[in-house]
């Protein structure tokens, strides 16, 4: 969405970048790294990070800042008044009783995918991902089951669009680096109407997804189902999981 220049508020932006400057890889900021991430002069980082200590959004040392509980009102208020979550989460919870499986929701973010909603694992434990698999969490979308099947809904313009200017970070030895190839992956996912990805984000993952459309056939989610271990082929993955997933998708499409 674009807006008239007189309509946007400049220090809400800046303090919102400052906001989002913290992540899995930097947890803690001081004044300097928040600038450098944000794009600010130090000296602003520094006001916006002790306006968001003074309104109880970040915790601080003195000298290092970190997010407070405050900041999940935004993610509490989202998954309490957004449909999309509510109404996946009886077939992904569903989903992992019938299989002993981690299975998740997930929507394009800019660069990222973002988890909306996700099953418990009714299996035996599974490790602990590097990249977390909790709501909210972000993953890039160029290295991910789920970013392949959101970009593969993207029209030829819109794709073009996501690809300007981008780089596409190499994470493990296996992920898609250049536009090229990201074309050629999304091609096939187009034509399989599903997306696979072996460790392309961390290494010893798997995961496999399909689109969740709506009743105008619209892509406005993923639902995907991720392994680890390595210890099954995508033969194997998609024989046993994709039926499942496709059925899935059939069945909660009346209600996205």
């Amino acid at each position: 969405m674009t807006i008239a220049k007189a309509d946007f508020i400049e220090g809400i932006a800046k303090g919102m970048a400052v906001l989002e400057s913290f992540d899995t890889e930097r947890q803690r900021l001081n004044a300097t790294l928040a600038a450098e991430r944000a794009g600010l002069t130090r000296a602003a980082a520094r006001r916006h990070l002790l306006t968001l200590t003074h309104l109880g959004y970040l915790e601080t040392d003195g000298s290092y800042f970190w997010m407070a509980p405050k900041v999940l009102r935004f993610s509490g208020s989202y998954l309490a008044s957004s449909r999309l979550p509510r109404a996946l989460q009886p077939t992904l919870n569903r989903l992992a009783a019938q299989t002993g499986e981690s299975f998740s929701a997930v929507v394009l973010d800019g660069e990222e995918v973002v988890i909306v909603a996700r099953s418990g694992s009714y299996g035996a434990p599974s490790r602990v991902l590097a990249y977390g698999l909790h709501l909210g969490a972000r993953l890039p979308a160029h290295a991910t089951s789920t970013g392949h099947v959101l970009l593969a809904g993207l029209n030829a313009a819109q794709l073009t669009q996501w690809l300007k200017g981008r780089s596409l970070p190499r994470l493990t030895p296996h992920t898609v680096t250049q536009a090229r190839a990201l074309r050629s992956v999304l091609a096939r996912v187009r034509k399989d109407d599903c997306g696979y990805a072996s460790e392309e984000h961390e290494l010893g993952v798997q995961a496999l997804a399909v689109p969740l459309r709506d009743m105008q056939g619209h892509t406005v989610a993923a639902l995907n189902v991720v392994l680890s271990g390595g210890s099954h082929t995508q033969v194997t993955l998609r024989r046993d999981m994709l039926p499942i997933l496709f059925e899935a998708a059939r069945e909660v499409r009346s209600l996205l």
